[in-house]
Protein backbone atom coordinates (compact mmCIF):
# COMPACT_ATOMS: atom_id res chain seq x y z
CA UNK A 1 0.00 0.00 0.00
CA UNK A 2 1.12 3.25 -1.14
CA UNK A 3 0.30 6.42 1.27
CA UNK A 4 0.14 10.40 0.56
CA UNK A 5 0.89 12.49 4.15
CA UNK A 6 -1.88 15.40 3.28
CA UNK A 7 -1.05 18.40 5.14
CA UNK A 8 -4.21 20.47 5.70
CA UNK A 9 -3.03 23.70 7.78
CA UNK A 10 -6.45 25.22 8.59
CA UNK A 11 -7.59 29.16 9.83
CA UNK A 12 -7.96 27.46 13.58
CA UNK A 13 -6.27 24.00 13.29
CA UNK A 14 -3.04 22.33 11.53
CA UNK A 15 -4.22 18.53 10.51
CA UNK A 16 -2.37 15.70 8.90
CA UNK A 17 -4.18 12.47 7.58
CA UNK A 18 -2.68 9.84 6.27
CA UNK A 19 -4.29 8.82 3.15
CA UNK A 20 -3.76 5.28 1.43
CA UNK A 21 -3.78 4.76 -2.35
CA UNK A 22 -7.33 2.83 -1.80
CA UNK A 23 -8.53 6.08 -1.44
CA UNK A 24 -9.63 5.86 2.95
CA UNK A 25 -8.10 7.96 5.49
CA UNK A 26 -5.87 5.52 7.66
CA UNK A 27 -5.23 8.22 10.59
CA UNK A 28 -5.71 12.08 10.87
CA UNK A 29 -4.50 14.05 14.06
CA UNK A 30 -5.71 17.96 14.33
CA UNK A 31 -4.33 20.87 16.75
CA UNK A 32 -5.86 23.49 17.24
CA UNK A 33 -3.61 26.94 18.00
CA UNK A 34 -4.27 30.09 19.32
CA UNK A 35 -6.04 33.49 17.53
CA UNK A 36 -5.04 36.52 18.49
CA UNK A 37 -7.30 39.61 18.60
CA UNK A 38 -4.90 42.80 19.10
CA UNK A 39 -7.80 45.05 18.06
CA UNK A 40 -10.87 45.20 16.80
CA UNK A 41 -11.35 43.42 13.24
CA UNK A 42 -7.41 42.39 13.64
CA UNK A 43 -6.29 38.82 13.34
CA UNK A 44 -3.26 37.12 13.93
CA UNK A 45 -1.40 34.18 14.30
CA UNK A 46 2.00 33.08 15.26
CA UNK A 47 3.95 31.98 12.11
CA UNK A 48 5.95 29.99 14.79
CA UNK A 49 2.97 27.91 16.47
CA UNK A 50 1.72 27.07 12.44
CA UNK A 51 4.61 25.49 12.22
CA UNK A 52 5.13 23.75 15.50
CA UNK A 53 1.28 22.26 15.45
CA UNK A 54 1.65 21.89 11.74
CA UNK A 55 4.97 19.73 12.19
CA UNK A 56 3.96 18.33 15.59
CA UNK A 57 0.70 16.35 13.95
CA UNK A 58 2.69 15.52 10.83
CA UNK A 59 4.86 13.35 12.69
CA UNK A 60 2.21 12.17 15.53
CA UNK A 61 -0.08 10.60 12.50
CA UNK A 62 2.67 8.82 11.35
CA UNK A 63 3.16 6.93 14.88
CA UNK A 64 -0.85 7.15 15.38
CA UNK A 65 -0.71 4.96 12.00
CA UNK A 66 2.03 2.68 12.34
CA UNK A 67 2.82 3.06 8.60
CA UNK A 68 6.57 3.92 7.99
CA UNK A 69 7.86 6.88 6.12
CA UNK A 70 9.33 4.30 3.76
CA UNK A 71 5.63 3.80 2.32
CA UNK A 72 4.91 7.52 2.30
CA UNK A 73 5.38 8.65 -1.36
CA UNK A 74 4.30 12.41 -0.95
CA UNK A 75 3.38 15.29 0.76
CA UNK A 76 0.44 17.18 -0.53
CA UNK A 77 -0.11 20.77 1.13
CA UNK A 78 -3.43 22.71 1.44
CA UNK A 79 -3.81 25.74 3.40
CA UNK A 80 -5.75 28.55 4.77
CA UNK A 81 -5.18 31.50 1.87
CA UNK A 82 -4.65 34.71 1.87
CA UNK A 83 -2.55 35.01 5.66
CA UNK A 84 0.09 36.75 5.16
CA UNK A 85 3.91 35.48 6.75
CA UNK A 86 6.96 37.58 6.43
CA UNK A 87 10.39 36.37 7.49
CA UNK A 88 14.11 36.88 7.50
CA UNK A 89 15.46 34.47 4.87
CA UNK A 90 18.74 34.21 6.99
CA UNK A 91 17.52 33.21 10.32
CA UNK A 92 14.22 32.09 9.01
CA UNK A 93 12.46 34.45 12.20
CA UNK A 94 9.11 35.98 11.15
CA UNK A 95 9.42 39.81 11.30
CA UNK A 96 5.80 40.06 12.58
CA UNK A 97 2.84 37.64 13.36
CA UNK A 98 1.03 36.59 10.39
CA UNK A 99 -2.03 38.61 9.46
CA UNK A 100 -5.10 36.34 8.76
CA UNK A 101 -6.83 36.77 5.86
CA UNK A 102 -10.29 37.76 7.97
CA UNK A 103 -7.90 40.57 9.60
CA UNK A 104 -9.98 44.23 8.22
CA UNK A 105 -6.71 46.45 9.71
CA UNK A 106 -6.09 47.54 5.94
CA UNK A 107 -9.70 48.59 4.63
CA UNK A 108 -8.45 52.41 4.61
CA UNK A 109 -5.31 51.57 2.53
CA UNK A 110 -7.85 49.62 0.18
CA UNK A 111 -10.40 52.42 0.62
CA UNK A 112 -7.92 54.39 -0.87
CA UNK A 113 -6.72 52.24 -3.79
CA UNK A 114 -10.54 51.97 -4.68
CA UNK A 115 -10.75 56.28 -4.74
CA UNK A 116 -7.78 56.82 -6.71
CA UNK A 117 -9.70 54.30 -9.44
CA UNK A 118 -7.46 51.28 -9.31
CA UNK A 119 -10.48 48.74 -9.03
CA UNK A 120 -10.66 47.90 -12.54
CA UNK A 121 -7.27 47.43 -13.10
CA UNK A 122 -7.02 44.88 -9.79
CA UNK A 123 -9.22 43.03 -11.13
CA UNK A 124 -8.94 42.84 -15.05
CA UNK A 125 -4.89 41.29 -14.19
CA UNK A 126 -6.20 39.58 -10.98
CA UNK A 127 -9.74 38.51 -11.04
CA UNK A 128 -10.28 40.10 -7.29
CA UNK A 129 -12.09 42.90 -6.50
CA UNK A 130 -9.83 45.61 -4.17
CA UNK A 131 -10.23 44.00 -0.39
CA UNK A 132 -8.26 43.64 2.42
CA UNK A 133 -9.13 39.89 2.32
CA UNK A 134 -6.25 39.52 0.00
CA UNK A 135 -2.37 39.64 0.83
CA UNK A 136 -0.83 43.00 -0.92
CA UNK A 137 -2.29 44.95 1.44
CA UNK A 138 -1.48 43.20 4.39
CA UNK A 139 2.49 42.82 3.12
CA UNK A 140 2.41 46.77 2.59
CA UNK A 141 1.28 47.00 5.95
CA UNK A 142 3.85 45.14 7.64
CA UNK A 143 6.75 46.84 5.73
CA UNK A 144 5.18 50.05 6.65
CA UNK A 145 4.59 49.48 10.24
CA UNK A 146 7.53 46.92 11.23
CA UNK A 147 10.64 48.88 12.09
CA UNK A 148 13.27 48.24 9.33
CA UNK A 149 11.38 46.10 7.39
CA UNK A 150 10.94 47.94 4.58
CA UNK A 151 14.68 48.84 4.48
CA UNK A 152 15.45 44.66 5.03
CA UNK A 153 13.31 43.83 2.17
CA UNK A 154 14.93 46.19 0.21
CA UNK A 155 18.09 44.75 0.83
CA UNK A 156 16.91 41.05 -0.23
CA UNK A 157 16.91 40.27 3.45
CA UNK A 158 12.62 39.29 3.60
CA UNK A 159 10.39 36.60 2.10
CA UNK A 160 6.72 36.55 2.12
CA UNK A 161 4.93 33.69 1.87
CA UNK A 162 1.20 32.61 1.99
CA UNK A 163 1.03 29.79 4.65
CA UNK A 164 2.04 27.11 1.82
CA UNK A 165 4.85 28.86 1.09
CA UNK A 166 6.37 29.69 4.74
CA UNK A 167 5.60 25.50 5.47
CA UNK A 168 7.41 24.73 1.70
CA UNK A 169 10.54 26.73 3.28
CA UNK A 170 10.63 24.87 6.53
CA UNK A 171 9.79 21.37 5.36
CA UNK A 172 12.74 21.99 2.75
CA UNK A 173 14.88 23.48 5.18
CA UNK A 174 15.04 26.89 4.21
CA UNK A 175 15.99 25.51 0.43
CA UNK A 176 13.03 25.93 -1.36
CA UNK A 177 10.99 29.75 -1.98
CA UNK A 178 7.84 28.17 -3.60
CA UNK A 179 4.10 28.62 -3.56
CA UNK A 180 1.66 27.61 -6.38
CA UNK A 181 -0.99 29.45 -8.66
CA UNK A 182 -3.90 28.86 -6.99
CA UNK A 183 -2.45 30.66 -3.70
CA UNK A 184 -0.24 33.29 -5.93
CA UNK A 185 -3.78 34.16 -7.49
CA UNK A 186 -4.89 34.92 -4.00
CA UNK A 187 -2.47 37.83 -3.19
CA UNK A 188 -3.78 40.84 -5.46
CA UNK A 189 -0.60 40.98 -7.26
CA UNK A 190 -0.08 37.63 -9.60
CA UNK A 191 -1.47 38.57 -13.02
CA UNK A 192 -4.17 35.56 -13.64
CA UNK A 193 -3.61 36.25 -18.07
CA UNK A 194 -0.33 35.78 -18.22
CA UNK A 195 0.47 33.89 -15.03
CA UNK A 196 2.98 35.93 -13.19
CA UNK A 197 3.76 38.17 -10.65
CA UNK A 198 2.69 41.50 -11.83
CA UNK A 199 4.99 44.53 -12.22
CA UNK A 200 2.84 47.29 -11.71
CA UNK A 201 0.73 46.24 -9.21
CA UNK A 202 4.11 45.36 -7.34
CA UNK A 203 4.40 49.14 -7.58
CA UNK A 204 1.11 49.95 -6.47
CA UNK A 205 1.43 48.42 -3.24
CA UNK A 206 6.19 49.12 -3.16
CA UNK A 207 6.36 45.88 -2.63
CA UNK A 208 10.16 44.57 -3.96
CA UNK A 209 9.60 42.06 -6.16
CA UNK A 210 12.40 40.15 -4.39
CA UNK A 211 10.72 38.81 -1.67
CA UNK A 212 8.27 36.70 -3.64
CA UNK A 213 7.86 33.26 -4.29
CA UNK A 214 8.41 31.30 -7.30
CA UNK A 215 5.35 29.99 -8.78
CA UNK A 216 4.44 26.33 -10.01
CA UNK A 217 1.22 24.37 -10.88
CA UNK A 218 -0.59 22.66 -8.29
CA UNK A 219 0.55 19.00 -9.17
CA UNK A 220 4.20 18.94 -9.66
CA UNK A 221 7.19 18.23 -7.80
CA UNK A 222 8.17 21.44 -5.12
CA UNK A 223 10.51 20.02 -3.10
CA UNK A 224 11.77 17.57 -0.49
CA UNK A 225 10.81 16.94 2.88
CA UNK A 226 12.99 14.98 5.71
CA UNK A 227 11.26 12.84 7.86
CA UNK A 228 12.84 10.60 10.12
CA UNK A 229 15.46 10.81 7.40
CA UNK A 230 14.08 10.01 4.20
CA UNK A 231 13.34 12.51 1.18
CA UNK A 232 9.91 12.67 0.38
CA UNK A 233 8.45 14.92 -2.36
CA UNK A 234 6.06 17.59 -1.86
CA UNK A 235 4.54 16.57 -4.92
CA UNK A 236 0.75 18.59 -4.92
CA UNK A 237 0.17 22.31 -3.09
CA UNK A 238 -3.33 24.11 -3.00
CA UNK A 239 -5.21 26.95 -1.33
CA UNK A 240 -7.75 25.26 0.57
CA UNK A 241 -10.72 25.77 -1.21
CA UNK A 242 -9.23 24.64 -4.64
CA UNK A 243 -8.07 21.75 -3.28
CA UNK A 244 -11.72 20.98 -1.94
CA UNK A 245 -12.80 21.48 -5.76
CA UNK A 246 -10.41 19.32 -7.29
CA UNK A 247 -11.15 16.89 -3.79
CA UNK A 248 -15.07 16.70 -5.09
CA UNK A 249 -13.81 15.46 -8.31
CA UNK A 250 -15.17 19.31 -9.87
CA UNK A 251 -12.79 18.28 -13.10
CA UNK A 252 -15.28 19.72 -15.59
CA UNK A 253 -16.95 23.33 -16.66
CA UNK A 254 -19.71 24.03 -14.64
CA UNK A 255 -19.31 21.85 -11.51
CA UNK A 256 -19.80 23.48 -8.19
CA UNK A 257 -19.02 22.81 -4.64
CA UNK A 258 -19.63 24.80 -1.47
CA UNK A 259 -17.42 23.91 1.57
CA UNK A 260 -18.61 25.43 5.02
CA UNK A 261 -15.44 25.33 7.09
CA UNK A 262 -14.76 28.46 9.16
CA UNK A 263 -16.07 30.55 5.83
CA UNK A 264 -17.90 29.44 3.53
CA UNK A 265 -16.66 29.07 -0.30
CA UNK A 266 -18.53 28.57 -3.34
CA UNK A 267 -16.36 27.55 -6.64
CA UNK A 268 -17.31 26.66 -9.82
CA UNK A 269 -14.68 25.07 -12.66
CA UNK A 270 -15.10 27.83 -15.55
CA UNK A 271 -12.93 25.50 -17.81
CA UNK A 272 -10.21 27.22 -19.66
CA UNK A 273 -12.66 30.34 -19.96
CA UNK A 274 -11.65 33.24 -17.52
CA UNK A 275 -15.56 34.48 -16.65
CA UNK A 276 -16.04 38.07 -15.49
CA UNK A 277 -18.66 38.27 -12.66
CA UNK A 278 -20.59 40.99 -12.81
CA UNK A 279 -22.33 40.09 -9.35
CA UNK A 280 -19.88 40.34 -6.85
CA UNK A 281 -18.05 37.14 -7.51
CA UNK A 282 -14.29 37.06 -8.17
CA UNK A 283 -12.34 34.70 -10.72
CA UNK A 284 -9.13 32.61 -9.50
CA UNK A 285 -7.13 29.90 -10.73
CA UNK A 286 -8.20 26.40 -10.16
CA UNK A 287 -5.57 23.48 -9.23
CA UNK A 288 -4.17 21.19 -12.30
CA UNK A 289 -1.23 19.64 -12.53
CA UNK A 290 1.89 20.60 -14.82
CA UNK A 291 1.00 18.80 -17.65
CA UNK A 292 -2.72 19.80 -18.15
CA UNK A 293 -3.76 23.50 -19.49
CA UNK A 294 -5.08 26.12 -17.00
CA UNK A 295 -8.27 26.10 -15.68
CA UNK A 296 -9.94 29.12 -13.84
CA UNK A 297 -13.20 28.99 -11.40
CA UNK A 298 -15.87 31.94 -10.46
CA UNK A 299 -15.50 32.45 -6.26
CA UNK A 300 -18.08 33.54 -3.58
CA UNK A 301 -16.45 33.46 -0.08
CA UNK A 302 -18.98 34.26 3.00
CA UNK A 303 -15.86 35.46 5.44
CA UNK A 304 -17.92 33.74 8.74
CA UNK A 305 -19.44 30.01 8.36
CA UNK A 306 -18.56 27.92 10.99
CA UNK A 307 -16.72 30.30 12.79
CA UNK A 308 -20.53 31.85 13.61
CA UNK A 309 -21.27 28.41 15.85
CA UNK A 310 -17.97 28.65 16.99
CA UNK A 311 -18.31 32.01 18.45
CA UNK A 312 -21.84 31.41 19.91
CA UNK A 313 -19.71 27.83 21.74
CA UNK A 314 -16.66 30.16 22.71
CA UNK A 315 -17.71 33.55 23.40
CA UNK A 316 -21.71 33.16 24.14
CA UNK A 317 -21.40 30.22 26.29
CA UNK A 318 -24.36 28.72 24.11
CA UNK A 319 -22.98 25.74 23.19
CA UNK A 320 -20.72 22.96 24.79
CA UNK A 321 -19.66 21.52 21.39
CA UNK A 322 -20.13 22.86 17.92
CA UNK A 323 -21.72 19.71 16.73
CA UNK A 324 -24.33 20.08 19.25
CA UNK A 325 -26.23 23.35 17.20
CA UNK A 326 -27.96 20.82 15.23
CA UNK A 327 -29.50 19.81 17.88
CA UNK A 328 -30.67 22.40 19.28
CA UNK A 329 -31.46 24.46 16.18
CA UNK A 330 -33.98 20.95 15.61
CA UNK A 331 -35.40 21.43 19.45
CA UNK A 332 -37.86 24.73 17.93
CA UNK A 333 -40.32 25.03 14.42
CA UNK A 334 -38.20 28.29 13.41
CA UNK A 335 -35.92 31.40 14.50
CA UNK A 336 -39.18 32.58 16.11
CA UNK A 337 -38.33 35.66 13.73
CA UNK A 338 -34.80 36.14 15.04
CA UNK A 339 -32.27 36.79 12.08
CA UNK A 340 -28.84 36.61 12.91
CA UNK A 341 -25.63 38.01 10.13
CA UNK A 342 -22.81 37.44 11.23
CA UNK A 343 -20.48 40.11 9.87
CA UNK A 344 -17.50 40.04 12.46
CA UNK A 345 -15.09 40.83 9.79
CA UNK A 346 -17.52 42.51 7.18
CA UNK A 347 -19.67 41.08 4.50
CA UNK A 348 -17.86 39.11 1.62
CA UNK A 349 -19.20 38.33 -1.37
CA UNK A 350 -21.49 39.76 -3.12
CA UNK A 351 -21.37 42.63 -1.03
CA UNK A 352 -17.12 43.20 -0.03
CA UNK A 353 -18.43 45.48 2.52
CA UNK A 354 -15.54 45.95 4.89
CA UNK A 355 -17.10 48.16 7.19
CA UNK A 356 -20.20 45.40 7.51
CA UNK A 357 -20.68 44.06 11.44
CA UNK A 358 -22.33 41.50 12.95
CA UNK A 359 -26.05 41.77 13.97
CA UNK A 360 -29.10 39.74 15.88
CA UNK A 361 -32.50 41.61 15.15
CA UNK A 362 -36.13 40.31 15.40
CA UNK A 363 -35.50 39.84 19.16
CA UNK A 364 -38.59 39.38 21.67
CA UNK A 365 -39.12 38.45 24.56
CA UNK A 366 -40.15 35.00 23.59
CA UNK A 367 -36.74 34.61 22.09
CA UNK A 368 -34.91 31.49 23.47
CA UNK A 369 -31.07 30.29 22.77
CA UNK A 370 -32.33 28.02 20.32
CA UNK A 371 -34.09 30.61 18.15
CA UNK A 372 -30.39 32.22 18.28
CA UNK A 373 -28.59 28.85 17.84
CA UNK A 374 -30.84 28.28 14.66
CA UNK A 375 -31.04 31.73 13.46
CA UNK A 376 -27.03 31.23 13.51
CA UNK A 377 -27.79 28.12 11.14
CA UNK A 378 -29.65 29.34 9.06
CA UNK A 379 -27.27 32.33 8.57
CA UNK A 380 -24.71 30.20 6.81
CA UNK A 381 -27.25 28.69 4.13
CA UNK A 382 -28.42 32.33 3.57
CA UNK A 383 -25.08 33.66 2.57
CA UNK A 384 -24.45 30.64 0.64
CA UNK A 385 -27.59 30.91 -1.12
CA UNK A 386 -26.42 34.68 -1.80
CA UNK A 387 -23.44 33.09 -3.71
CA UNK A 388 -25.21 30.44 -5.44
CA UNK A 389 -28.02 33.19 -6.97
CA UNK A 390 -24.96 35.38 -8.12
CA UNK A 391 -23.00 32.66 -9.57
CA UNK A 392 -26.52 31.57 -11.48
CA UNK A 393 -26.95 34.95 -12.79
CA UNK A 394 -23.26 34.87 -14.06
CA UNK A 395 -23.43 32.03 -16.19
CA UNK A 396 -26.65 32.48 -17.26
CA UNK A 397 -28.32 29.16 -16.45
CA UNK A 398 -29.63 27.74 -13.07
CA UNK A 399 -27.15 24.93 -11.25
CA UNK A 400 -28.07 21.56 -11.12
CA UNK A 401 -26.77 20.18 -7.91
CA UNK A 402 -24.34 21.45 -5.50
CA UNK A 403 -21.79 19.27 -3.44
CA UNK A 404 -20.70 19.92 -0.08
CA UNK A 405 -17.80 19.50 2.22
CA UNK A 406 -15.99 20.73 5.37
CA UNK A 407 -16.72 20.32 9.07
CA UNK A 408 -20.36 21.66 8.58
CA UNK A 409 -21.52 19.72 6.10
CA UNK A 410 -22.20 17.01 8.83
CA UNK A 411 -24.68 19.05 10.14
CA UNK A 412 -27.99 17.42 8.27
CA UNK A 413 -30.49 20.62 9.89
CA UNK A 414 -27.73 23.10 7.26
CA UNK A 415 -27.48 20.83 4.44
CA UNK A 416 -31.29 20.02 4.32
CA UNK A 417 -32.48 23.85 4.79
CA UNK A 418 -29.57 24.86 2.22
CA UNK A 419 -31.39 22.26 -0.50
CA UNK A 420 -34.77 24.04 0.56
CA UNK A 421 -33.37 27.88 0.02
CA UNK A 422 -31.58 26.48 -3.48
CA UNK A 423 -34.55 24.36 -4.61
CA UNK A 424 -31.58 21.80 -6.34
CA UNK A 425 -30.32 18.13 -4.72
CA UNK A 426 -27.53 19.18 -2.13
CA UNK A 427 -25.08 15.90 -2.57
CA UNK A 428 -22.93 15.73 0.44
CA UNK A 429 -19.01 13.90 -0.42
CA UNK A 430 -18.24 10.53 0.46
CA UNK A 431 -15.81 12.24 2.95
CA UNK A 432 -15.56 15.26 4.63
CA UNK A 433 -12.00 15.50 4.19
CA UNK A 434 -12.33 17.00 0.65
CA UNK A 435 -9.21 19.51 1.17
CA UNK A 436 -6.65 17.64 1.98
CA UNK A 437 -8.18 14.80 -0.69
CA UNK A 438 -7.88 17.36 -3.09
CA UNK A 439 -4.41 18.01 -2.26
CA UNK A 440 -3.39 14.11 -1.67
CA UNK A 441 -4.76 13.77 -5.25
CA UNK A 442 -2.92 15.83 -6.44
CA UNK A 443 0.48 14.64 -5.02
CA UNK A 444 -0.59 11.18 -5.89
CA UNK A 445 -1.23 12.01 -9.44
CA UNK A 446 2.05 14.17 -10.07
CA UNK A 447 4.12 10.54 -8.57
CA UNK A 448 2.02 8.35 -10.04
CA UNK A 449 0.11 6.71 -6.82
CA UNK A 450 -3.06 6.91 -8.90
CA UNK A 451 -2.75 7.16 -12.52
CA UNK A 452 -6.35 8.89 -13.72
CA UNK A 453 -9.03 11.15 -12.61
CA UNK A 454 -11.16 8.71 -13.66
CA UNK A 455 -9.76 6.32 -10.56
CA UNK A 456 -10.05 9.59 -8.02
CA UNK A 457 -13.60 9.51 -8.84
CA UNK A 458 -13.93 6.12 -8.23
CA UNK A 459 -12.70 6.31 -4.90
CA UNK A 460 -13.88 9.34 -4.07
CA UNK A 461 -17.46 9.53 -5.40
CA UNK A 462 -21.28 10.80 -3.56
CA UNK A 463 -22.43 10.38 -0.17
CA UNK A 464 -25.57 11.66 1.22
CA UNK A 465 -27.79 13.72 -0.74
CA UNK A 466 -30.52 16.42 0.40
CA UNK A 467 -33.35 16.68 -1.88
CA UNK A 468 -35.40 20.04 -1.68
CA UNK A 469 -38.46 20.35 0.32
CA UNK A 470 -40.04 22.96 2.40
CA UNK A 471 -42.94 25.68 1.25
CA UNK A 472 -42.12 28.19 -1.07
CA UNK A 473 -43.88 30.66 0.77
CA UNK A 474 -42.32 30.56 3.81
CA UNK A 475 -38.85 30.24 2.24
CA UNK A 476 -39.72 33.29 0.16
CA UNK A 477 -40.46 35.48 3.29
CA UNK A 478 -37.33 34.22 5.28
CA UNK A 479 -34.93 35.31 2.33
CA UNK A 480 -37.13 38.83 2.58
CA UNK A 481 -36.06 38.64 5.93
CA UNK A 482 -32.29 38.04 5.45
CA UNK A 483 -32.27 40.94 2.96
CA UNK A 484 -33.63 43.44 5.02
CA UNK A 485 -31.36 42.41 7.88
CA UNK A 486 -28.42 42.64 6.23
CA UNK A 487 -28.94 46.12 4.25
CA UNK A 488 -29.04 47.01 7.82
CA UNK A 489 -25.83 46.14 8.82
CA UNK A 490 -23.81 47.20 6.08
CA UNK A 491 -21.55 50.04 6.18
CA UNK A 492 -21.95 49.88 9.99
CA UNK A 493 -17.97 50.93 11.26
CA UNK A 494 -18.95 54.02 8.81
CA UNK A 495 -20.93 55.33 11.64
CA UNK A 496 -23.17 57.04 8.75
Amino acid sequence: MKYILALDQGTTSSRALVIGEDGAVHASLNREFTQYYPQEGWVEHDPMEIWSSQYGVLMEVLAKSGISEKDVSAIGITNQRETTIVWDKNTGKPVYNAIVWQCRRTAPLITKLIEKGYSNLIKEKTGLLPDAYFSASKIKWILDNVAGARERAEKGELLFGTVDAWLIWKLTGGKVHATDRTNASRTMLFNVNTLEWDEELLSIFDIPKNMLPEVKSSGEIFGYAQINGKQVPIAGVAGDQQAALFGQCCYEKGEVKNTYGTGCFLLMNTGSERVQSKNGLISTLAATLRQEPVQYALEGSVFVGGAVIQWLRDEMRFLGESRDAEYYAQKVEDSGGVVFVPAFTGMGAPYWDMYARGMIIGITRATKREHIIRAAQESIAFQSAELVEAMEKDIGEKIRRLKVDGGASRDGFLMQFQADLLGVDVVKARSHETTAIGVAALAGLTTGVWKSKAQLKELFGEGARYAAKGKAEVLAQKKKDWKRAVERCLGWTKGE
